[in-house]
């Protein structure tokens, strides 16, 4: 597990805050969250702006159920006008760049079979990662916070049952550190082990830029196939690497969140920092 508990613990806090906003409303004061979890306003005020770069007050807002369905109307981006603006090479938090390479075919079919990927415990924003990656890029990352590390490992490990996985948090640690913006580094490189559509999904959905979201209509037009919704929805799901592909900034057309393999609680969690650090 990270040796470094400190951005783990603010996000139990933010964990701990969604519950507390949806029990006691939008409007519930400073005063009223910080003795909800057993602290002191100054505390929880410091906590709260250190991790999301906005007050708690204005955290709230992002918190709230409701903010799906506003970011769906003010911030929605289509990904043709994401690629046509520039719009997603820029809006990334840090100016972080992405490069990535998609594992072919083939190799796919043999289930990771003679391929290494190393993996370890990391801190990040959003509780403990768990990170994968083979020699050429990160190929995993699943949070715990909610289902627990065990199930994040078999998860994972499921994805590509007949390769090797060796433990090994230093040959990861470089990318991660510039992944979650604890350093300042070059491209992170992704190495993308899925079948053919799949890949096609999470290309697209790494046009969406931070702090903005689509439908999963809108990515079954970008990928070529519309009516296919519910084909993209499920290829969204199984994206193994959550936060650098952006799952999260999907929504249905509604504004409901739909859903998120690693639960809905952190789900909220991201959106609500993305569009908080887009403001700040």
């Amino acid at each position: 597990m990270p040796k470094d508990h400190d951005q783990s613990y603010h996000f139990q806090v933010m964990r701990r805050a969604i519950d507390c906003v949806d029990r006691l409303g939008p409007q519930a004061t400073l005063d009223a969250l910080a003795a909800e979890m057993d602290m002191s306003p100054a505390h929880f005020q410091r906590l709260f702006t250190r991790w999301a770069g906005v007050s708690p007050k204005r955290y709230q807002q992002y918190l709230t159920l409701g903010h799906a369905k506003a970011l769906l109307a003010e911030r929605f981006t289509t990904l043709e006008t994401a690629l046509g603006t520039g719009l997603s090479g820029s809006g990334r938090l840090h100016d972080l760049f992405l490069r990535w390479e998609a594992m072919s075919p083939g190799d796919y079919a043999r289930a990771g079979a003679g391929l290494t990927i190393h993996w370890g415990w990391f801190d990040s924003p959003f509780g403990p990662a768990l990170v994968m990656g083979t020699k050429k890029g990160i190929c995993g990352i699943a949070f715990s916070a909610e289902s627990g590390p065990g199930e994040a490992m078999r998860d994972l490990t499921a994805r590509w049952p007949q390769a090797d996985f060796v433990e090994n948090a230093d040959a990861l640690a470089p990318w991660v550190a510039s992944a979650f913006g604890v350093a300042e580094g070059g491209p992170v490189p992704l190495y993308l082990i899925g079948a053919p559509f799949q890949i096609k999904v999470w290309e697209a959905l790494m046009q969406v830029p931070s702090g903005h979201v689509t439908t999963y209509s809108e990515l079954a037009g970008a990928v070529g196939h519309p009516r296919a919704v519910r084909a993209v929805g499920t290829a969204v799901g199984r994206n193994p690497i959550s936060y650098l592909i952006p799952c999260h900034r999907a929504l249905r057309k509604s504004g409901g969140l739909g859903g998120y393999h690693w639960g809905l609680p952190i789900k909220r969690s991201i959106l609500a920092w993305e569009a908080a650090r887009a403001e700040a």
